[in-house]
């Protein structure tokens, strides 16, 4: 039976999570530094979606860079792009060239993410793919956390802020050199394009893509749904923060349970409890210990949902091929990520603020759906 190897599992984590904090302190601080400079909010969108386009653009040619240089090399050519692309945002105050730098940015976010997740399920051996799965979401999207409240804490201390942003990226390097590159390289096999690995994947690109749309939409809509709902201010912008601490919190629970249950028993299942849950949104409002447990609860089953389709990609897949799904699982994060927000501002203004939990529902029950006609097809 295949052993852990810990070593090269820990240096990942830590490498994924610096990562995760410099996303997190970036991406609000963009926001808060284009919002003092009296930007609107329609442009400030605009760029913040950029980084979305840059996922996409660059996840058809991951799989190719990855055949022909090793994970490790590109991780760290990302890492240092991604790094300067966020240290030239303080040389420059032109929005064009900010969009830019945005879309770089975004592009080598798609190659860490996406190399990052093929080579966990790599490291990971069968019969507790799960839980080392968990572990690696669980330590990204905790150090995400940590990146606003950084940005909180030091955004008018530091004369350089994008600067020292791009610096933190660095802090990755180290992780990534104590990585043993041997038998997680470039393969024997050849580049796989995607057009050969989606028709069998069908549910795991539509759960990353919900939970993508449940991440964006719960990051820069739902605090304007609560606020709408008449929960005060302060207390509504607390309602994406406490979403990602349920994501955060149960990821090894789910870990644990679909190693003992079943990757898609509990896969399913989770689909099937956020679509229980999300009808009583808009009734737990007014009641405040309804409204947080249900955002914890929702967090969680729908963080699962993502962290299982990672789990599924290494059940299915292997070499290069496992490379090709991570890099359909990244582009149809890029895609929603980019048009559910819209799609969703629209549909509130139009129809009611209801219609966030109305198309979160939807994109749920397409997920069931995806599961239902995966299992009819055998």
């Amino acid at each position: 039976m295949k052993t852990m190897p810990w070593r090269d599992f820990i240096a990942l984590v830590a490498s994924i999570g610096v990562v995760g904090l410099g996303l997190g302190a970036t991406i609000p601080l963009t926001a808060l530094t284009l919002h003092q400079r009296g930007v609107g909010t329609d442009i400030i969108g605009i760029i913040t979606a950029v980084s979305a386009f840059g996922i996409l653009a660059a996840a058809p040619f991951v799989s190719r860079w990855v055949a022909g240089h090793g994970p490790r090399g590109c991780m760290i050519g990302a890492i240092v792009a991604g790094g300067l692309s966020t240290a030239l945002m303080e040389a420059t105050d032109n929005l064009l060239l900010w969009g830019l730098l945005r879309f770089v940015f975004g592009a080598c976010m798609g190659v860490l993410f996406t190399i990052g997740e093929a080579w966990v399920n790599r490291l990971a051996p069968v019969n507790s793919r799960g839980r080392v799965v968990a572990m690696y979401t669980t330590s990204f999207t905790l150090f995400q956390l940590i990146g606003p409240a950084l940005v909180a804490g030091v955004a008018n201390r530091i004369a350089l802020p994008f600067a020292s942003c791009g610096a933190l990226f660095l802090l990755a390097l180290p992780g990534m050199l104590l990585i043993s590159d041997a038998g997680h390289g470039a393969d024997d096999e050849a580049h796989v394009a995607w057009q050969r690995i989606l028709p069998r994947m069908w549910m795991i690109a539509i759960g990353a893509a919900f939970f993508a749309l449940f991440d964006t939409l719960a990051l820069s809509l739902l605090p304007l749904y609560a606020m709408r709902q008449g929960i005060v201010t302060e207390l509504a912008l607390l309602s994406a923060t406490v979403v990602l601490v349920g994501d955060t919190a149960l990821q090894f629970a789910f870990g644990w349970l679909a190693d003992h249950l079943g990757r898609r028993r509990v896969h399913v299942g989770c689909g099937i409890a956020v679509c229980v849950l999300l009808p009583a949104l808009p009734f737990a409002a007014g009641t405040p210990w309804l409204w947080w447990t249900l955002l914890l609860m929702l967090g969680a089953t729908a963080g699962a949902i993502y962290m299982l389709s990672l789990v599924a990609c290494g059940e299915r897949f292997k070499g290069q091929s496992l490379v090709a799904a991570s890099a359909v699982v990244n582009a149809s994060w890029g895609i929603t990520s980019a048009g559910g927000p819209l799609l969703t501002g629209v549909l509130m203004q139009t129809a009611g603020i209801n219609a966030l939990p109305a198309v979160l529902w939807c994109g749920a029950a397409i997920f069931i759906a995806s599961a239902w006609w995966e299992y009819k097809r055998g």
